[in-house]
């Protein structure tokens, strides 16, 4: 019972004083202006190990028009940095605009739920002012916990009127007969839900299957 009341106390803290730096952020105003005339805003949440490799080979499809490119990933993420400049400097016409941001991760591996719920409204404080400056057309994602705060940042940009952000979540490929966990949170808040197995989209009908896209 003290558990679940500090819980409890612990959200309506963290949601009082997100509206109070969601109305500091708006009223300053934007200082980024993403994209011009024509242009699509990205923000791709990278991952570690596969769910990288999978967003990288993701963002390889879009065209010129995506710009600028914003990634997004966690603070003890060691590796992704490294893959993502890779990535962007041998683009045969990289303009190189391409930012990385860092927010702390939502839920280690094998972290406890319980746990989780602190550390992923911790995910989301940083979370809500960056998506609200950034303001992207798109949120591009494909499994990692740290998607699930941005998505919700986006989300709440649009409910308050002040931008439509498209969601879009690639299901990983390794994802036969099972929705990921953050599948399952996602499935009912995305714009657009790809799997890349049969078998998804019969279990879950609002997902779209073009085969393997990764």
């Amino acid at each position: 019972m003290a558990l679940l009341m500090g819980l409890v106390l612990a959200v309506f803290v963290v949601g009082l004083s997100l509206i109070i730096r969601v109305y500091v952020v708006v009223k300053a105003g934007s200082k980024c202006r993403p994209g011009t005339e024509g242009s699509v805003a990205v923000l791709a949440v990278a991952g570690s190990g596969g769910h990288t490799t999978e967003i990288l080979r993701l963002m390889e499809c879009l065209s010129a028009a995506y710009t600028p490119r914003h990634y997004v990933l966690a603070d003890t993420d060691k590796m992704s940095e490294d893959k993502i400049h890779n990535f962007e400097g041998s683009k045969q016409h990289s303009d190189s605009q391409f930012i990385i941001h860092r927010i702390p991760r939502s839920r280690e591996v094998q972290q406890s739920w319980s746990s989780s719920v602190i550390s992923t409204l911790k995910a989301l404080w940083y979370s809500v002012p960056l998506v609200f400056r950034l303001r992207p057309d798109v949120v591009l994602c494909n499994g990692p916990g740290t998607c699930v705060p941005l998505c919700a940042a986006g989300l709440l940009l649009g409910i308050l009127g002040m931008k439509k952000v498209l969601i879009v979540y690639v299901e990983s490929i390794c994802r036969v007969h099972n929705l990921s966990m953050t599948g399952k949170i996602l499935y009912t808040i995305s714009d657009y839900f790809f799997v890349q197995w049969s078998s998804l989209k019969d279990k879950y009908p609002k997902s779209i299957f073009l085969g393997r896209i990764v």
